[in-house]
């Protein structure tokens, strides 16, 4: 559910192409352009392993793809930042399984996200990350609202230094849900309507329908909460019905091949998209 980079227009193509690829729900076809490099290299492994533990968590399939890209980069992993990362990677998948039902890991997930705590000084690029990813554990997992609320908050502030857009629309969602939980209305559609704007802005499509259900749960006005949750059917039709856990609130998605992914021929047309640097 979450991500790491900010955007910029001089960001290498293959990097626009796989995040072009990535915000329009085509993750196996991101991953396929990523598959020579992260043969060998620890950076492209790890994205690679993020970008099929992403389908996962949208689509809930694809288990066995992202478990051998994660051991691909655990294999390629030298030194502590690196086996960090990978064990963040590992915390978050193993987080996917059990949110999803898919296999009971919680264990795994919260022993995975210690040791990728014990790997990462405050001060590393991975560290924001790794905070919202142990915050997602503490809300949906451990049921610790307080826990999550501080691990969120310690994501956003790293977050915020280093200019992760895509991760602070996360850090803003999650942190209005906890909000609107405790009846905080005007904190909580706040929150999601910054999460929607970032998302819009960066054109991470895949992203969007969810950020307008939530901010739809915060609005006062019916005509305005009905119109939100219209435009977010619409975007969840056009993407093939993701993230599936949004389907009951939705009308019934297109077919999706066995893969997970569209049926269609190509993704969505053009929309403003600007790749993520990593």
């Amino acid at each position: 559910m979450s991500g790491s980079g900010t955007t910029a227009d001089d960001d290498p193509p293959l990097q626009t192409a796989v995040w072009r690829l990535r915000s329009r729900a085509c993750w196996t076809d991101a991953a396929a352009l990523l598959g020579p490099q992260a043969a060998t290299d620890a950076a492209a492994a790890l994205q690679r392993t993020s970008l099929l533990t992403e389908r996962c968590l949208y689509t809930g399939t694809g288990w066995t793809d992202a478990e051998d890209a994660l051991r691909t980069a655990e294999a390629l992993a030298q030194d502590d930042s690196e086996r960090g990362a990978a064990a963040c990677e590992r915390g978050y998948l193993a987080y996917a399984s059990t949110l999803l039902g898919a296999r009971d890991r919680a264990d795994e997930a919260s022993v995975a996200l210690s040791r990728a705590a014990a790997l990462l000084p405050p001060s590393a690029s991975g560290r924001p990350l790794l905070d919202f990813r142990r915050g997602l554990i503490a809300q949906n997992i451990a049921d610790s609202p307080q826990a999550a609320r501080a691990a969120y908050r310690r994501a956003h502030a790293g977050a915020t230094d280093r200019g992760d857009e895509l991760l602070l629309s996360f850090t803003w969602r999650h942190l209005a849900s906890l909000a609107l939980r405790e009846g905080e209305r005007a904190e909580a559609r706040h929150g999601f309507a910054e999460s929607l704007r970032i998302r819009e802005e960066l054109g991470y499509l895949v992203g969007t329908a969810p950020a307008l259900i939530s901010l739809a749960d915060a609005e006062p006005e019916p005509e305005a909460a009905a119109r939100l949750r219209a435009e977010a059917g619409r975007l969840f039709r056009l993407l093939g019905g993701v993230p599936t856990w949004l389907a009951p609130r939705l009308d019934p998605p297109p077919p999706r091949d066995r893969r997970g992914e569209l049926t269609r021929a190509g993704p969505p047309g053009p929309a403003r998209v600007r790749g993520p640097r990593r």
